[in-house]
């Protein structure tokens, strides 16, 4: 409730409980769909799963060979590692361990399942770019609060929010478009995934501005799609902790 006060000023306290129940409901769907990804044959979780604008991804793999793909702890994530087999390109995902060790271990079983290459975060720079130069999609999910040091303020709902800038650099550094991909549930066991436009790369130095404007835009991105499906964000988490320190002041 704090946090939809915060992204939401405006917004009705009734409204605000109705997205904060409604959320609380859609973590216990997912809860309920993975335990169903985890046992039923990997097609019939598939046989629930649209995709659209496949074109836009396919169009930055065939321009650039590579891409970074952006998304959320939004709709049931988890589903995205298996349903990267109806695009049939080879995948990475960048995560880090979750704070429940029963729910890491029920996401690692999942995906294993799926077949997608995973990195750990606190060491990923060179599997990262290796997994790039050998044609495949990395996924980062890019909406949880940064530390000061790992992370960049951009605008998230209005407000400062840190956010890691791992994502931007990659994309600076190595000129790899950036396609924003979210999923959505339409009803139990049912889902569809949005794959949008690609982030143009543009030819600049590498500089800290252009990390900056890019994680922004990766940022706005988000935000749009969450206001597509308030109640399937993950408003529990304190995505605001971090806040730009007093002038003259460092730290976490």
């Amino acid at each position: 409730m704090t946090n939809l006060a915060l992204a939401f000023p405006d917004m009705a306290v009734a409204d605000r409980r109705r997205v904060c129940r409604g959320s609380f409901q859609h973590l216990g769907l997912m809860f309920v769909e993975l335990c169903a990804a985890l046992t039923a044959p990997p097609e019939r979780i598939l046989a629930g799963i649209t995709v659209v604008g496949m074109e836009h991804l396919m169009d930055a793999m065939a321009k650039h060979g590579r891409a970074l793909v952006l998304t959320a702890h939004l709709g049931n994530w988890e589903l995205l590692a298996l349903a990267h087999r109806l695009t049939g390109i080879p995948t990475t995902v960048v995560m880090r361990p979750l704070d429940a060790s029963w729910l890491d271990t029920m996401a690692d079983r999942l995906r294993e399942r799926s077949g997608i290459e995973l990195v750990d975060k606190r060491n990923a720079l060179r599997p990262v770019l290796g997994a790039l130069n050998r044609g495949r999609t990395v996924a980062l999910l890019l909406d949880q609060n940064a530390s000061r040091r790992e992370g960049v303020f951009v605008t998230f709902f209005g407000r400062p929010a840190s956010t890691s800038k791992s994502l931007a650099v990659l994309a600076v550094r190595t000129r790899t478009p950036v396609v924003p991909i979210f999923i959505y549930r339409e009803r139990l066991h049912e889902h569809r995934i949005v794959i949008h436009p690609s982030f143009g790369v543009e030819q600049v130095a590498d500089s800290e501005q252009a990390v900056a404007e890019l994680t922004q835009r990766c940022a706005t991105a988000t935000e749009t799609a969450i206001v597509a499906a308030l109640d399937q964000w993950l408003w529990v988490h304190n995505r605001w902790r971090t806040q730009p320190a007093p002038s003259g002041e460092s730290g976490q």
